[in-house]
């Protein structure tokens, strides 16, 4: 299935969310399908996620985050993440990633990306978890991605 429209994935997302952080990624939808469009199509922030594979490639991108990095759906579930960042930026991202991975989740990161154009912005304000399922089986992990700054 699509993870777009997976209403497993959406619930990995949002309930890894929740248990890590104790609150809610999505608001109160009366049809679990609206909430998943709903994060897919409009919400105002980014939101990515990559596989737990060595090199880990991202498996999911909302219009948000292909907006901001530039790429389309195809692109951008082919793409590994690493190739999110700059190549001097990358040892910093993997550090941040082996926080994440340590304690579960990080609010309030901050760190230049890189878009398909080439063009460079910060992420700010940022909260990556690891996507972990009820039974404490880890996915890989995920980005929120409120708010972003070009670089000029």
């Amino acid at each position: 299935m699509d993870l777009r429209t997976d209403p497993n994935f959406f619930n990995l997302l949002t309930g890894s969310y929740a248990r890590l952080l104790g609150t809610d990624l999505v608001p109160k939808h009366e049809r679990v399908d609206d909430a998943i469009a709903w994060l897919y199509q409009d919400a105002p922030f980014g939101l990515l996620a990559h596989n737990a594979a060595d090199d880990p490639v991202f498996v999911y991108g909302n219009r948000r985050a292909q907006t901001l990095f530039g790429y389309d759906w195809i692109e951008l579930t082919a793409l590994p993440s690493r190739l999110s960042a700059e190549a001097p930026e990358r040892s910093e991202r993997q550090a941040f990633l082996d926080q994440v991975t340590r304690d579960g989740y990080v609010s309030g990161y901050r760190g230049v990306r890189i878009a398909k154009t080439g063009g460079r912005f910060w992420i700010e304000r940022a909260t990556v978890w690891q996507l972990i399922d009820e039974h404490g089986e880890l996915h890989g992990q995920a980005a929120m991605i409120p708010h972003t700054t070009v670089l000029s």
